[in-house]
């Protein structure tokens, strides 16, 4: 009986070990970087060791001009960019397939941005719908994508116009981020320039999906330039970081109605001039909040957040580099890894669950002017 027994502790250890180690090794990260020349690497692909923390290259892609910003489709096959970014008469949105199994990624295809600044791409659940915003122009465009992964013409292109109170940073409108709601029934529009998060209807159906909303915008703090907005997983609550501002804003949201709820420092007392805030994230767990911060303080903000959606300031990370442009939560929240554009590095850092605090893990990695990083699990179909 014993005997027995050892025996079937045996194999569920084996059974534990075994899909333990696999996990680990079926994470992979995504990196972007402001390669400036075509002729060396853009797109670079790694694996995360999800028991170690640390970072190994499996492949990379040269021929492609500024992979400042990438997403993923829902089944993870393809690997969509903005490219081109920062170029005179230039601006792309591109398209890569990525396989798992052999470790590649192939180019598919590419369609002009609608500006020469693409710098957010998001993808519709259905992943046949591909938006980007333009940043310079201050536009939005959409994109059909085809079953193998190609991006077609865009069937949408919408111009805005207007800024803001700052002269030299708000002069026009400048769109910074394109998020869907839960429900992927709604996608906001964080602009910069006019301090605005603008608001559409989006119906998946139709052959032009942006449909004008019933609550077209929401009005930010003047001068606050909103950046980048996630929801908190239960649906209930919406965060707009403000990269002028240096703050996070929340709001409750329902039915494609926002109400402000608070607005929070993202930068310490020590840097309470520094307004260069950046990017956020929250824990799959929904208790955390982590917000990015560049400028002299090069650092991840983190909040708890409470049960009615507000947040409170738990404490601050070094990145250990300098601009933190982009940084990503793996699927299962255990780490976060930041981008250092300025020092052209990767840090991983482990997260403690209970209290949301961050320590480093792993080894750094070079990445010249590294842009953007996702983080995705792939398992055997």
């Amino acid at each position: 009986m014993i005997n027995h027994t050892l025996k079937n502790l045996l194999v569920l250890t084996i059974t534990f070990c075994t899909c333990i180690n696999f996990y680990s090794q079926n994470t992979y990260a995504f990196f972007g970087s402001f390669n400036r020349d075509k002729n060396t690497e853009g797109i670079y692909v790694y694996q995360l060791d999800t028991i170690s923390g640390n970072l190994s290259k499996i492949t990379s892609f040269t021929g492609i001009l500024n992979p400042s910003f990438l997403t993923l489709s829902p089944n993870g096959k393809y690997v969509f960019a903005c490219t081109e970014s920062k170029t005179q008469n230039g601006g792309k949105v591109s398209s890569f397939e990525f396989k798992p199994e052999n470790k590649s990624l192939t180019f598919i295809n590419s369609q002009k941005s609608g500006g020469e600044n693409p710098v957010y791409l998001t993808v519709h659940q259905s992943g046949k719908w591909l938006v980007n915003g333009n940043y310079t122009e201050g536009s939005v465009s959409v994109y059909p994508i085809l079953e193998d992964g190609k991006i077609e013409p865009y069937v949408q292109n919408f111009q805005f116009s207007e800024g803001s109170i700052n002269p030299d940073r708000q002069d026009r409108s400048h769109i910074h981020s394109t998020v869907f709601s839960p429900d992927f029934e709604y996608i906001f529009l964080p602009d910069l320039g006019a301090d605005k998060i603008r608001s559409y209807k989006f119906e998946s159906e139709s052959n032009e999906p942006l449909k004008v909303s019933q609550y077209p915008f929401i009005q930010t703090t003047l001068g606050s330039g909103p950046r980048h907005f996630t929801f908190h997983p239960n649906g209930k609550f919406a965060y707009c970081i403000e990269e002028m501002g240096g703050a996070v804003s929340i709001y409750s949201f329902d039915n494609g109605k926002f109400n402000n709820l608070q607005r929070i420092n993202t930068h310490s007392e020590k840097y309470k001039d520094n307004f260069e805030s950046s990017d956020v994230h929250i824990s799959p767990d929904g208790k955390f909040l982590y917000a990015s911060n560049r400028g002299k303080e090069n650092n991840i903000a983190i909040f708890s957040i409470q049960n009615n959606g507000t947040l409170k300031t738990i404490g601050y990370q070094s990145t250990k580099g300098k601009h933190p442009r982009v940084f990503g939560l793996d699927p299962s929240g255990k780490f976060l890894i930041a981008t250092n554009a300025g020092t052209g590095n990767v840090v991983v850092f482990k997260r403690n669950p209970e209290t949301g605090l961050l320590k480093k893990v792993g080894k750094k990695i070079k990445i010249k002017n590294v842009s953007c990083v996702k983080i995705r699990n792939y398992f055997p179909t």
